[in-house]
């Protein structure tokens, strides 16, 4: 006889702090007054380099660049919220992990001038390099987690993806196997409205992609991504359920994407301005300095202290970048393969040939 198998699930949403800076003081979670305002000239920084590093690629100084205006608290707080032994493994938008991670502003500035000689911190940072392809670095997340529960290790790998990666196979392999596995993953999906000029609601009929983790068998929170502590809080809590072998946890981080996919895109050609005015008004580094002022850790002098230090960093940062002068383009070729295979060394000596040649005239 058929039988109908009915599942019932709840997925829970977290705010701790709302739009005008009141706090929730039984979900608060404990942090610091210095950890506080350390999260909050982190996230300047960010916006500052942020706006900086698209007025260099429309100089012609940087590459492509993907912006972050607006999501600075689901990255900062996120990454924050890690131990020096975690890894963050980055997609192409998140320069404000890198800088919450200490990775030296020139440095992204560099990388973002299509050197690999532009740092991604220290060897023994645990930041993985930035990945590209949508979708791609869920895995190797996964395999972070796995070979740290192989090893019995306490590392937990926090990986960040948009809301479009949700349609890749290699996120939903991801989960599956992290799922199976229990490995101490955390999945940030950062629900930022936009997937390219794909909208949330042509990505997906679910109501929430918090609720994808419960086909793999991981637990899965959506927050309000524009909220620090409640950024903060879940990321804290999924690192403490991986590391006391509980698996792997989907964070949904609902934020907004201010401005555009990247510079090589125009959101005004797929997306109405009104739609972007409502979020303005959900700045989350305005309702950061709003919660702060209340607890007596914000006034005007040192708001203007942070904004003025963050433009003379990203200024100081922008000028080291500017006058640093790349290796030979072989470096691009070697570091991959312990023996270069010959197509790759072809490939290597036609390109250093013509360097050579546009180089010496």
């Amino acid at each position: 006889m058929p039988k109908t198998v009915k599942h019932k699930f709840e997925i829970e949403h977290l705010q701790i702090l709302d739009e005008d800076g009141n706090v929730d003081e039984k979900l608060e979670p404990k942090i610091a007054d210095e950890d506080l305002k350390k999260i909050y000239e982190t996230m300047v920084v960010s916006r500052v380099f942020d706006q900086k590093a698209v007025k260099m690629q429309r100089q012609g100084k940087l590459a492509t660049f993907a912006p972050s205006t607006g999501e600075e608290a689901a990255m900062v707080a996120s990454t924050f919220a890690l131990r020096k032994q975690d890894w963050m493994v980055p997609s192409y938008r998140e320069s404000p992990c890198f800088i919450t991670r200490g990775v030296p502003l020139e440095a992204i500035y560099i990388y973002m001038k299509g050197s690999e000689e532009g740092s991604r911190g220290e060897p023994d940072a645990h930041n993985m390099p930035v990945s590209v392809p949508v979708g791609s670095q869920p895995l190797h997340a996964v395999g972070l987690g796995y070979a740290a529960k192989l090893r019995k290790k306490d590392e937990a790998a926090l990986v960040f993806f948009g809301d479009g990666a949700t349609s890749e196979g290699e996120t939903l392999e991801a989960m599956n196997f992290s799922g199976a596995w229990k490995t101490p993953t955390i999945f940030l999906c950062r629900n930022n409205g936009w997937a390219i000029s794909v909208p949330t609601t042509k990505q997906t009929a679910a109501e929430s992609f918090a609720q994808k983790a419960i086909a793999f068998g991981i637990k899965g929170i959506q927050v309000d991504g524009n909220d620090v502590l409640a950024v903060y809080a879940a990321t804290k809590e999924a690192i403490e359920r991986g590391s006391k072998g509980k698996g792997a946890t989907l964070i949904e981080a609902i934020t907004y994407r201010m401005g555009m996919h990247t510079t090589a895109d125009d959101p005004k050609k797929y997306r109405k301005e009104e739609e972007v005015e409502p979020w303005k008004e959900k700045d989350p580094i305005e309702r950061f300095e709003k919660y702060l002022r209340k607890k007596k850790l914000l006034d005007d002098n040192y708001k203007e202290k942070v904004w003025a230090e963050a433009e003379e960093k990203v200024a100081a940062a922008a000028k080291k970048s500017e006058e640093f002068k790349a290796g030979h383009i072989s470096e691009i070729f070697k570091y991959t393969f312990a023996e270069m295979p010959y197509i790759i060394k072809e490939q290597m000596d036609y390109a250093q040939k013509t360097w050579e040649e546009e180089n010496n005239g």
